[in-house]
C-alpha cells in the first residue's frame, strides 16, 4: 500500500465519495451508472438505509438491483444526490465521512426531496481506498438536520 500524505488521502476519499454520488445521479431521459458502485467499494460492502422502523442492510447487488428495476420500468425518472458539508476522520488504514447531503428525484411521477446525514467508512486496500459501507438516515417529522449531535 502506497502511503499518502493525510491531504492526498482526504481528496481520495472526497472523490470516492462524489463518484458514489455520481453513480446514482442521473437526469431525467438518461440513465444511472450503477455498475461504476462496484469500482468504490470492498466485495463484501453494505449500504444501509436506516430511516424506518427497520435497516435495510444490503450488499451492492440487493442495492443496485431494485433501483435499476425502477429505472427501467420508468418508474425513478430522475435522482440528484449531492454532498453539502462533511467530516472525515483518518487514522492509518481506516477513515471515516460523516456527510450532510440532499437529494431530489421523481418517482412514480411524484418529485421528491429530502436531507440527512450518511456515514461512511472506507478502508485503505492494495489496490486503493474503497468504500467498507454506508449507513444514512433522512429528515423525517420529530428528527432535524438541526438536531444533530456531536460528542468527543
Amino acid at each position: 500500500m502506497n502511503a499518502h500524505t493525510p491531504e492526498e488521502t482526504l481528496s481520495e476519499l472526497a472523490e470516492l465519495t462524489n463518484r458514489f454520488f455520481r453513480a446514482v445521479s442521473f437526469e431525467e431521459g438518461a440513465a444511472p451508472s450503477y455498475a461504476n458502485i462496484h469500482t468504490l467499494f470492498i466485495e463484501q460492502g453494505l449500504l444501509v438505509k436506516n430511516s424506518g422502523p427497520r435497516p435495510e442492510i444490503c450488499n451492492l447487488q440487493q442495492f443496485i438491483d431494485p433501483r435499476q428495476a425502477s429505472v427501467q420500468a420508468g418508474k425513478l425518472t430522475s435522482f440528484h444526490e449531492a454532498e453539502i458539508s462533511h467530516k472525515t476522520e483518518l487514522f492509518g488504514n481506516v477513515a471515516h465521512r460523516f456527510s450532510t447531503y440532499v437529494k431530489s428525484g421523481t418517482l412514480n411521477e411524484v418529485r421528491f426531496e429530502a436531507r440527512g446525514m450518511i456515514s461512511t467508512q472506507f478502508v485503505r486496500t492494495p489496490d486503493g481506498w474503497r468504500v467498507s459501507s454506508m449507513v444514512w438516515d433522512d429528515e423525517r417529522q420529530g428528527l432535524s438536520l438541526a438536531d444533530h449531535c456531536t460528542s468527543s
